[in-house]
């Protein structure tokens, strides 16, 4: 199964990179470039088993649904409904505390498999590049994002 990650240190505290990869509405659209919109169903604020539904910038559509929820360390989700040409699809997010009480190591984790399962040899090479791309983006907007007035206003901070 293919994966695919990004590793950023980022110059704020734990606490608050985690928070910001978990915002969502008009603050996830403002910083994150993969997202066109998104929205929690049925729930206020992310945990496990809570689901989410999000449309990417190439119009795609997926719902997945948080299988861990660790503030502020770690986050799991798994694909319930999704393209049709992933088979499975997964992300993770987890945070470490860097040298100092104010930097954060953010790793960011995709693994997919793709149907149908003949086209894999290609469509895995293709599927590991243009999400390599994603992810790098994602991750580079996040931690920009954690220097944002606006979105540090919008998690209290």
């Amino acid at each position: 199964m293919p994966r695919v990650e990004a590793t950023r240190t980022v110059p704020v505290p734990l606490d608050v990179a985690f928070a910001v990869s978990q915002t969502h509405g008009a603050i996830r659209l403002e910083w994150d470039p993969f997202v066109h919109d998104q929205h929690l169903i049925d729930a206020d604020q992310p945990a496990k088993g809570v689901r989410t539904r999000t449309v990417s910038r190439h119009r795609l559509a997926m719902t997945s649904e948080y299988v861990s929820f660790r503030p502020p360390n770690q986050v799991g989700m798994k694909m319930v409904e999704g393209p049709w040409f992933f088979s499975t699809f997964a992300g993770g997010w987890t945070f470490a505390a860097g040298s100092t009480d104010e930097e954060t190591i953010a790793t960011w984790r995709y693994t997919f498999s793709v149907r149908p399962s003949w086209l894999a040899p290609i469509a895995d090479r293709i599927g590991t590049w243009l999400l390599g791309r994603d992810i790098e983006a994602r991750i580079g907007s996040s931690a920009a994002a954690c220097e944002n007035p606006r979105v540090l206003a919008a998690i209290g901070r």
